[in-house]
């Protein structure tokens, strides 16, 4: 999780680095190079994780030999028919100790408004600070993206180890009981907490101009730990929820959850000029 999280902010960087010093077309060859590079990597080192039924009983996995059968193993279908699970779907913050069908926390949402503001805080900054701070250089800019990206690092680890410590909490509490909503304990405090005081302190500070360049800068790093916080026990549930569906709930998470991060990207230079950068990250938040 942490590559994935850290591509983006680091990303712009990076480009700033090679803008200043070389010709901007290289930035395209080396996001080839990264893309073959991954390729090979996942090719040599990581498994295949699909099994069937039969196959844990020394039945070999039988390889579709029609086009009606890659037809229906291809079937985006059965990726949407997960969202008629509301645990999967949406999600509500409210205390996990006791829980039935009726409140199974649900994370796709969640997990979209999450991307929400991840996205809103990456592709405006560069708008939001030039001006205001009268920044001419693509890599002083793009230094910014260092904050959340340090914070988005630290974050996935510090989340990844809460988790687990809830999880065993909670097993414990219950008497070895084990429930997949425990994980989501562990974001109540970063989701409700972290995440929502440094968005306001980002937006607020840099709308009215207080503190300089050092307290947004701060601010976007803790929101970046308040986000990867978050979403460190919504990932990890979206794998339990349905264990026996758990590519499909995942794959779903993913469409709504970058399909947010699509129009969040659209959507918040032009509404932080129509409304300022307080209001506009308040909404995120």
């Amino acid at each position: 999780m942490v590559g994935s999280v850290t591509g983006p902010a680091l990303g712009p960087c990076i480009g700033g680095l090679v803008v200043t010093f070389a010709h901007w077309r290289i930035i395209f060859w080396v996001q080839v190079a990264m893309a073959g590079l991954g390729l090979v990597l996942s090719l040599l080192f990581v498994p295949e994780i699909q099994k069937r039924e039969g196959e844990g009983k020394g039945e070999g996995e039988r390889r579709p030999s029609s086009v009606r059968e890659v037809l229906v193993v291809f079937n985006p279908v059965r990726i949407f028919r997960q969202w008629l699970y509301p645990n999967v779907l949406l999600c509500v913050c409210i205390p996990l100790l006791k829980m039935n069908k009726k409140t199974l926390t649900e994370q796709d949402l969640t997990c979209g408004l999450l991307a929400i503001f991840q996205y809103a805080l990456l592709t405006s900054a560069r708008e939001i600070f030039n001006p205001r701070f009268n920044l001419t250089s693509a890599l002083v800019s793009g230094l910014f993206y260092l904050a959340p990206g340090a914070g988005f690092l630290l974050g996935s680890i510090l989340g990844g180890r809460l988790s687990d410590h809830t999880v065993k909490r909670y097993i414990a509490r219950r008497g070895g009981l084990r429930l997949p909503q425990d994980r989501l304990n562990s974001g109540l405090v970063t989701l409700c907490g972290v995440l929502p005081i440094a968005v306001l302190v980002y937006g607020w500070t840099l709308e009215t101009r207080a503190g300089g360049m050092a307290v947004p800068v701060i601010a976007a790093f803790w929101a970046g730990v308040g986000l990867m916080g978050s979403f460190n026990g919504l990932n990890t549930y979206a794998a339990e929820a349905i264990p026996e569906r758990r590519s499909e709930v995942i794959s779903g998470k993913y469409i709504v959850q970058y399909l947010c991060s699509a129009g969040s990207s659209a959507a918040v230079v032009p509404l932080v000029k129509v409304i300022g950068v307080g209001w506009t990250f308040t909404i995120c938040e």
